[in-house]
């Protein structure tokens, strides 16, 4: 690559659970030829998707080319932890030729493009497309695409509901800043669900966006990278419900941080966190987990009551303890019965 040409960023967005690791994992596997570098963002103080992450990385994308932004939305913090961090990527002693983003659910992508204005960086990288990632099922399921006759109703009976929903808003701005979106869990949707979440994402969609179903994250990475948007100079066509508004805060959603003893039963371990999803409408559970006898450790990652864990490395020279993030909307968090129903 020519030093005084722009370095391509790719944007990867969509709600929790939604598949934004699982993506990234396979561009690093497979990055054509390129020299990639990583930006990873969670919200809350414990990252879990930056350890992942490193765990994958090979000579196309070294552990040192693996930043991992935690305790602050990639959106809310562009000027303490964002730009900072982009120039220490940019003076990297190899110059990647890819740079990939991974948003935090919760973010909400138009402020992180607005950043790319930066008189320190502008010259230097473009956003050369915005990936939005969304679950299938859930949404076929109407999690996030809201009956606008249904909502309607509701406002008609109740002033309070005058308004979106937190999550709702937050899915509909990282829809209508895409330039691609893939539907991921398709295996799960099934065919007549991605149709359901086709029409459902279309309706809510500003302009016509191409989608594309992938399973396990799994996608030609010429279909991903090398989109030439250059989406930092097009945000007028990308509507977001917060424009005009002067900050963004997550003040709707809390995440807490639960640290367990030893685990005797990796099922026991899996109903417990869907039954606390149920009855305590949890979004998220992700962590590490020490299981008794077991060698490896156990990687945990839950969205809503749907449980999946797998053991991922030997516990080695590294102290053996369970910890998980629990992530929530304001007002559904009892730190108090989130502990106790985890056992902690």
């Amino acid at each position: 690559m020519n030093d005084l040409a722009k370095i391509p960023v790719t944007v990867v967005t969509g709600f929790l659970g939604a598949g934004k690791t699982t993506l990234i994992r396979h561009l690093m596997a497979n990055p054509g030829g390129r020299r990639l570098a990583v930006l990873v963002n969670e919200f809350g103080s414990q990252g879990v998707d930056g350890e992942i992450l490193k765990s994958c990385a090979n000579e196309s994308c070294p552990v040192e080319n693996i930043v991992e932004l935690a305790n602050g939305c990639i959106c809310c913090t562009v000027a303490d932890e964002f730009l900072p961090t982009m120039e220490a990527i940019l003076a990297l002693p190899k110059r990647p030729d890819h740079i990939l983003i991974e948003t935090s659910g919760l973010a909400l992508p138009k402020p992180l493009l607005k950043a790319f204005d930066w008189p320190a960086i502008r010259s230097r990288i473009t956003v050369d497309g915005v990936i939005a990632l969304a679950d299938a099922e859930a949404v076929a399921a109407g999690r996030f695409a809201p009956d606008p006759n249904a909502v309607l109703a509701q406002r008609e009976a109740d002033d309070s509901l005058d308004h979106d929903t937190p999550l709702g808003e937050v899915f509909e701005d990282q829809i209508a800043c895409a330039d691609l979106i893939l539907l991921t869990k398709a295996d799960l949707a099934g065919e007549a669900g991605i149709a359901v979440a086709r029409a459902a994402i279309e309706a809510e969609a500003p302009r016509r966006i191409p989608m594309v179903t992938v399973r396990d994250g799994k996608v030609d990475p010429a279909v991903i990278l090398g989109l030439n948007a250059a989406a930092e100079d097009d945000l007028a066509a990308r509507p977001s419900h917060h424009d005009g508004a002067d900050d963004h805060e997550h003040n709707d959603f809390d995440t807490i941080v639960v640290d367990l003893p030893e685990q005797a039963s990796q099922e026991a371990l899996e109903v417990a966190i869907e039954k606390l999803a149920a009855e305590q409408n949890i979004l998220r559970v992700k962590g590490y987990v020490a299981l008794a006898d077991k060698p490896m450790r156990l990687l945990v990652q839950a969205v809503g009551a749907r449980v999946r864990s797998q053991f991922d490395r030997p516990w080695g020279s590294l102290p053996r303890g369970s910890q998980l993030v629990v992530i929530a909307e304001r007002g559904d968090v009892d730190a108090a019965r989130i502990r106790t129903a985890l056992g902690a």
